[in-house]
C-alpha cells in the first residue's frame, strides 16, 4: 500500500510539473498514430508503412524532451498514461461503433458499405489495439533508459549530446516498436513472413528516425527553455529526497 501511495504521489506531482502541452500532444499524437495505422502508406514486398508513422516520431521526440528533463522513469510513467488513455479511446470508439445511426460520409454516398466500414475502422480490432500498446509500452521503455543511458556517457550537455541521445535511443525503439507490433499483428494475424518483419521493421525505424531529425532541434530549444526557466522543479526535488530517504 505504502508503494501505491508513493507512486500515485509521484505520479500527481509529475503531472504538474510537465507543461500540460507537451503531455496533451504525447497523448494525442498516440491516439492518433493508432488510428491512422488503419491505413496503409507504402505496401512493398520490403517495405511497407502505415500512416501511423507520420506521427510517430512526435510522441518519441516528447519522450526524449522529458526524459532529458525529469529522466527516464518520468518519460516511462507518461508513456503508460498515454498508452492507458489511447486503450480507453479505443473502447469509447468501439462502443460508439455499435451505436445504431448512420455517418454522415453514408448520405453522401448512398452506399451501406461505406458505413460498415468506418464503423469497422473506427471501432478497430481487439489485436490491433494490443500489439499496438504492447508495442507502445516495449518502445517507450526501451527509448527512456536508452536515452539516458547514452547520456550520461556524454561529457557535454549542447545540441549534438540531445542529437545523439536522442537519434540513437529512437532508432533502436522504433525499431522495437515496429518488430513487437509486427510479430503480435502482422505474423498471427496479416499472413506475414519473418523477413517481411525484420526487413519492414527495419526499414520503417528508419523513415521514423528521418522524421524526428528533422524536428530535434525544436525539441532541444525546449528542453533548454525548460531548464532556463526551472520547469519541473518541485518533482527534481521530490525525486532527489525520496532517493536519498531510500
Amino acid at each position: 500500500m505504502k508503494v501505491l501511495k508513493r507512486e500515485m504521489e509521484d505520479y500527481r506531482i509529475l503531472l504538474r510539473s510537465i507543461p500540460s502541452l507537451i503531455i496533451a500532444l504525447f497523448i494525442v499524437s498516440v491516439i492518433m498514430m493508432n488510428l491512422l495505422a488503419n491505413k496503409e502508406f507504402i505496401s512493398l514486398k520490403y517495405l511497407a508503412l502505415d500512416c501511423g508513422f507520420t506521427l510517430s516520431w512526435v510522441s518519441f521526440l516528447c519522450m526524449d524532451i522529458i526524459c532529458k528533463r525529469f529522466g527516464p522513469k518520468a518519460a516511462a510513467k507518461i508513456s503508460i498514461l498515454a498508452i492507458f488513455i489511447n486503450a480507453c479511446v479505443c473502447l469509447i470508439f468501439w462502443l460508439l461503433s455499435l451505436a445504431p445511426g448512420m455517418w454522415g460520409e453514408y448520405y453522401a454516398t448512398g452506399d451501406m458499405a461505406v458505413n460498415t466500414a468506418l464503423n469497422n475502422t473506427i471501432g478497430g480490432s481487439w489485436y490491433v489495439v494490443l500489439g499496438s500498446s504492447v508495442a507502445m509500452f516495449c518502445a517507450a521503455v526501451t527509448n527512456s533508459f536508452i536515452n539516458y543511458t547514452v547520456a550520461r556517457h556524454l561529457k557535454k550537455d549542447n545540441f549534438s549530446a540531445f542529437a545523439i541521445r536522442s537519434f540513437v535511443s529512437t532508432g533502436i525503439a522504433q525499431f522495437v516498436d515496429n518488430f513487437v507490433f509486427a510479430t503480435i499483428v502482422s505474423l498471427n494475424f496479416f499472413g506475414w513472413t519473418w523477413t517481411q518483419i525484420i526487413f519492414c521493421s527495419l526499414t520503417g525505424a528508419v523513415m521514423e528516425l528521418l522524421c524526428e531529425v528533422l524536428f530535434s532541434p525544436m525539441g532541444y530549444r525546449v528542453s533548454r527553455k525548460w531548464e532556463a526557466e526551472r520547469v519541473g522543479e518541485q518533482y527534481l526535488k521530490y525525486i532527489k529526497a525520496a532517493e536519498s530517504n531510500a
